[in-house]
């Protein structure tokens, strides 16, 4: 099945540009202008991936991106024109997968948004299907979570993070091999991503997130789930 795009910039060019380049891959796409026309197909449409723009009319991609988090993990690619730091990071903390900085190479863009399908969409083998370890339970056939029998909502990414360390328990990953085989880049990615989302995992499935029980820091080498009580 060809997979499906919603594509919002209020930059027209550059809607007419990806949606060429996509469609040329045989991908459907639907185009947004602003960010309430963005929310209202978000909403009614289901989208392998969403490349979102930072800047939008009406509605702020940031705002976008929040309110699909509230009941959709689609995973969301920024395109922001901004250099500054703070609006990634933001932009992470909203909960979009991954972002690329205008003015972009439609080749990285593509190679992005496959790693971030292919990931997603479980096309990877997973030999587990269900890893409990104390009160945090995962669904990998699912891709869902618990804690204590209560799901806890991640991204498709923050789901990826966290099965990738819980299969592979008291294993030291660096945030440059998280970046290749969460992101799978094969090209330098920012790897401030790798922290955010571990922040925001942490914030989502730890009693006291600066204190985590689970997905715990080795200071110099990476990140680490900890298996042990």
């Amino acid at each position: 099945m060809n997979k499906r795009i919603l594509v919002v910039d209020d930059e027209k060019l550059i809607v007419k540009g990806i949606r060429y380049s996509l469609e040329q891959e045989g991908m459907q796409v639907d185009c947004a202008y602003d960010g309430e026309e963005a929310l209202s197909l978000a909403s009614a449409n289901h989208y392998d991936i969403i490349l979102l723009d930072l800047m939008l009319p009406k509605l702020s991609g940031y705002e976008v991106c929040s309110k699909i988090r509230e009941f959709s993990q689609t995973p969301i690619m920024m395109l922001t024109a901004k250099g500054d730091d703070l609006d990634k990071i933001m932009g992470l903390d909203a909960g979009a997968d991954d972002y690329v900085t205008k003015p972009f190479n439609i080749l990285e863009v593509k190679a992005r948004m496959k790693a971030i399908m292919r990931r997603s969409s479980g096309a990877e083998k997973r030999e587990k299907q269900f890893v409990l370890i104390r009160n945090l339970k995962l669904d990998g056939k699912n891709r869902r979570v618990y804690i204590d029998d209560k799901e806890i909502k991640l991204t498709a990414k923050e789901f990826d993070v966290l099965w990738l360390l819980a299969t592979n328990p008291n294993k030291v990953y660096s945030r440059e091999s998280l970046m290749r085989i969460i992101w799978g880049y094969d090209f330098p990615g920012d790897l401030r991503t790798v922290d955010v989302h571990v922040r925001r995992l942490r914030e989502k499935i730890e009693v006291k997130p600066r204190e985590p029980e689970f997905v715990q820091t080795k200071w110099g080498s990476g990140y680490y789930f900890n298996e042990n009580e």
